[in-house]
């Protein structure tokens, strides 16, 4: 127990000084509360073309199904609220991906954690996931106390709000675990109010298919016609339910120096980004999300967004 206990400490204390915001620890079991739910999710097609998330439903509720003999979700958030941000007369980006693409910098965090562990505590069978795999990281973020789930479904910290990313080591090591904290959403529907498309059709339920951010990111096919003038300008991604959150106001800027966008990329108009061509898209969106879409992607979406209703 008291090896347990110093254990945990030591963790917590390695991932504050690898930079990230928080670190909490749940107990790897099945997660009850949450199949009903997805379940229901992907029976009313909220996923739209996501058919990636009709796969590996089992190992998306029990993590012990994705690592042997695990005993422990170790989830991890990183900050990526942004000092600076764009222009008012530009297409918008989500804050997100100012900079490097998130996942080869947290992995690499991650993996100094792990080799932090093996080296201080002992050997331990582990891996490491970053939202690219069958693991519901809210769900496990939500148990291990970092925050509670909000009427848009992000994960919501009083301290911090909502602007961060989500990841988790599951491992074999014994630790103590941490405890939910309560749900803070009250009476407010802020986020339901905002929504441009109305994608959260209630409190806690987003209907991924009516997402800008699905729209934008996800769908391979044109965006469909009832939604020209609906997109808020936004070309990759939404922030719309975190920007109207009030815990938001609470978020501090990041220190992480890989996240700082592109010279320049906070000062492209809307002249700017219709006068985009290959070159320059390199250029600005190298190394970062973006690249997912490819530029045929952004220019389907900046090309949908000027077109008139």
């Amino acid at each position: 127990m008291q090896n347990r206990t110093k254990h945990t400490q030591m963790i917590k204390k390695e991932a504050e000084r690898l930079g990230f915001l928080s670190c909490g620890i749940s107990k790897a079991e099945f997660l009850e509360s949450e199949a009903p739910r997805l379940e229901k999710w992907l029976s009313n097609n909220m996923h739209g073309e996501m058919i990636y998330m009709e796969n590996y439903f089992d190992k998306r509720l029990d993590p012990r199904l994705l690592v042997d003999g695990a005993k422990t979700v170790i989830s991890l958030l990183m900050n990526y609220y942004p000092s600076q941000f764009q222009v008012e007369d530009s297409y918008k980006l989500s804050k997100y991906a100012y900079g490097r693409d998130y996942h080869g910098v947290i992995k690499k965090r991650m993996s100094e954690l792990t080799a932090f562990i093996r080296n201080n505590i002992g050997e331990i069978n582990s891996e490491i996931f970053i939202d690219s795999a069958p693991v519901l990281d809210k769900a496990w973020a939500v148990k291990s106390g970092l925050g509670w789930m909000g009427k848009n479904t992000n994960l919501i910290s009083k301290k911090t709000g909502s602007f961060f990313f989500i990841a988790e080591i599951i491992c074999d090591l014994d630790l103590d675990y941490d405890t939910i904290v309560t749900d803070h959403c009250g009476s407010c529907t802020a986020c339901i109010d905002a929504c441009p498309t109305q994608a959260i059709e209630q409190p806690y339920v987003v209907n991924g298919s009516k997402c800008i951010s699905y729209f934008t990111i996800e769908l391979q096919n044109q965006i469909p016609k009832e939604m020209k003038g609906k997109l808020d300008d936004w070309m990759y991604g939404c922030d719309v339910c975190q920007d109207v959150c009030p815990w938001n106001r609470f978020s501090k800027p990041h220190n992480e120096p890989l996240f700082e966008p592109r010279a320049n990329l906070l000062e492209l108009t809307k002249q700017d980004w219709n006068a985009l061509n290959k070159e320059i898209y390199n250029k600005v969106f190298k190394k970062s999300a973006v690249k997912r879409i490819k530029f045929e992607g952004l220019v389907k979406n900046i090309e949908f967004i000027k077109e008139v209703k």
